[in-house]
């Protein structure tokens, strides 16, 4: 009986992170947010049309020089149009997909714990010994190290959807440099959107698995779910940063084309 509990909790608490990062989903479906995603759309076209723009204006100063190289603008501007294009949807459809493997995962983890039968009065008494020889604090103990890992991911996944809606909007102001050839800042916001996913569906799914060894391994499960709260530094330090960095790289390139533009114009 104790053991069917156990599941029925497990999978109650699979199905609550569940919910909660289906909220940041569900958050892209409400009309004002559709809004503001289209909002943050037309200023990225806006800022591809211009840094288009401008690379031509680099195109031609390079022309003057013997230098200019008219694949490397045409395909810069293939893949503006493809990341103007794609910015504000792909990441979605990302998470909404890193979410329903969390759910499929967490129903399947769920149905490995074993009911066992019921023991006998010896087996039951060294349990209890085994519990009383632990002590109080220790369970205490214990206690506050799941409570701490449980509510950590808890606060993490409640706002995931926000934090994806803030990259979106970050993503747009990159559609300016892509055109022009510095890929460097859309490459790192394509990073941090793949960190923001892979930290969905691996956070929770290390909480349920912590969760199902803490049923026999009790020490194995804890330091699983702890495990589960070190997934983005672990995440940042192969190269997928969930945190924002600023790019000195586009903003040398930046001040240097505007150097250029004013001394075509005095020309």
């Amino acid at each position: 009986m104790i053991d069917w509990i156990y599941q029925k909790v497990v999978e109650l608490i699979g199905n609550m992170f569940a919910a909660m990062n289906s909220m940041g989903v569900e958050l892209f479906n409400q009309p004002w947010i559709k809004q503001i995603v289209s909002l943050f759309s037309n200023i990225g076209w806006t800022l591809f049309a211009t840094g288009f723009v401008v690379a031509v204006f680099e195109f031609a100063i390079e022309c003057q020089n013997g230098r200019g190289d008219p694949k490397a603008l045409a395909l810069n501007t293939l893949k503006g149009f493809f990341a103007v294009s794609l910015f504000t949807v792909v990441p979605v459809k990302l998470y909404e997909l890193s979410i329903q493997m969390q759910v499929g995962m967490n129903g399947d983890m769920t149905g490995f714990i074993q009911i066992e039968p019921s023991k006998n009065i010896i087996e039951l008494a060294v349990e209890a010994m085994e519990i009383r020889m632990m002590g109080q604090i220790m369970s205490a103990v214990i206690t506050i190290m799941m409570a701490y890992a449980v509510i950590k991911v808890f606060l993490a996944s409640l706002k995931r959807g926000g934090i994806l809606l803030i990259q979106i909007a970050v993503g747009s102001l990159y559609m300016f440099s892509v055109p022009r050839g510095y890929t460097d800042g859309l490459i790192m916001w394509i990073k941090q959107v793949v960190a923001l996913c892979l930290t969905s569906f691996l956070q929770s799914t290390m909480l349920i698995a912590g969760l199902i060894l803490f049923k026999d391994t009790w020490l194995l499960g804890l330091g699983v779910m702890l495990a589960a709260c070190e997934i983005p530094r672990i995440a940042g330090n192969f190269g997928l940063e969930t945190a924002a960095r600023p790019n000195v790289n586009a903003v040398i390139n930046t001040a240097q084309s505007a150097v250029h533009l004013v001394q075509m114009v005095a020309k």
